[in-house]
């Protein structure tokens, strides 16, 4: 049987989707994982691979490392598409909100771990590791391995990353549930935003394909390219949007300008939203099977201490965004918890809040702050490693 899987990844990543759709379905008070749930069960299909090579000395599983950036790729760039008509309305309205929480979020985490590190005494390479699986950053991560030149900081992070994604999963469904939040009147607020028309009837528009594949295939093209520019920081450490931030930002222009060229770039709501939801199917697959191949050995061996770490560094900083968010700057509930999730740079979890919000644009928040953390966190990522 493992032979024949082995032999047919294709029937593995639909078996975890399978098992992972049905699991998310499961409601215990009105919660559920959703789609997050995925990602626990390639945990558990990704350690039972590795434990059945090991044990049997046969050749090891490997998921496609094509799985996770491909899903990533769609689900970003769907986003980006989906939010761009009101993004930046929305980000003019509120720029220097989401500049402040980009900062803050990823500061209180940095600042956590450093405690941690003071306390503990826990070595900084495994500590900082556990911070960017926290706030599911592989950027973060390559940072650290880059500086250290160890990969120390890849165990970190795969004991942290799964509470990470978990974790603002239940948060961004929870928060609204224990401040008693009017959703419909926190989407009346997001509506009243005015929609830029995407094409301009007067002008004569090319239609390339019926579908809109040709916009989509544009975007994840120039965001692919963009992501690839890399902004040098000190001792060889270097700042790019990557394959999440690029195709982000290439979506949000061509959706929000809806013509290049005078050529139509644009696509089918509903199109984009099945686009979404694959893509973080697949990137769930791929993350959670690579994260399962050696979760249990690695907490087993450095003990369930470090998983507990990497639970306060995951849940300080959202309480601490949720209260600035909401009490300093003033912000909607959908607006707050959107910028926790870019500044979580929790990909799985804005997908849950915009089931649970009802409402794409909370997309739009998340959209503008998620590249503030990323460059928040190649910076002070670093600076954590140099000072302990």
């Amino acid at each position: 049987m493992y032979q024949f899987l082995v032999a047919a990844p294709i029937l593995v990543i639909f078996m975890i989707a399978l098992l992972g759709y049905a699991f998310g379905r499961i409601s215990i008070k009105g919660l559920s994982l959703g789609t997050g749930a995925v990602l626990l069960v390639a945990l558990v299909f990704g350690h039972f691979f590795h434990q059945y090579s090991v044990i049997n000395s046969v050749t090891p599983f490997s998921m496609p490392s094509i799985v996770q950036e491909m899903g990533l790729v769609l689900f970003v760039t769907s986003v980006g598409f989906i939010a761009g008509p009101r993004f930046f309305k929305n980000f003019k309205g509120h720029a220097v909100s989401y500049l402040i929480l980009g900062v803050a979020i990823v500061l209180v985490g940095v600042l956590t771990c450093a405690g941690i590190i003071l306390i503990t005494k826990l070595d900084t390479d495994l500590a900082v590791g556990l911070l960017a699986g926290a706030l599911t950053t592989t950027p973060g991560l390559a940072v650290v391995n880059e500086v250290t030149g160890t990969a120390t900081a890849s165990i970190g992070y795969g004991i942290a990353y799964p509470f990470g994604v978990i974790g603002v999963v239940l948060f961004v469904q929870l928060a609204p549930r224990i401040f008693k939040t009017d959703m419909q009147k926190e989407r009346e607020q997001f509506a009243k935003a005015e929609v830029a028309s995407t094409v301009e009837k007067k002008k004569k528009i090319l239609q390339i394909d019926p579908q809109g594949f040709f916009g989509f295939a544009l975007a994840v093209v120039l965001g692919v390219l963009l992501g690839k520019i890399e902004i040098p920081f000190a001792n060889g450490v270097t700042f790019s949007l990557g394959t999440s931030g690029g195709p982000l930002i290439a979506g949000l222009l061509l959706g929000h300008f809806g013509t290049v060229a005078r050529v139509n770039v644009t696509m089918n709501k509903e199109t984009l939203k099945a686009l979404r939801e694959l893509g973080l199917t697949l990137f769930l697959i791929g993350a959670g099977f690579k994260a399962g191949a050696g979760f249990v050995d690695v907490l087993v061996q450095y003990g369930a201490m470090l998983f507990v770490y990497g639970v306060i560094m995951t849940i300080i900083p959202m309480i601490v965004g949720l209260f600035l968010a909401r009490k300093v700057l003033k912000l909607g509930m959908l607006n707050s918890l959107g910028s926790i999730c870019g500044g979580m740079t929790s990909t799985p979890a804005l997908g849950a809040l915009i089931k649970t919000a009802e409402t794409d644009d909370v997309a739009t928040s998340y959209a503008a702050t998620y590249p503030i953390a990323i460059a928040v966190i190649v910076i002070t990522f670093q600076v954590l490693c140099l000072i302990f």
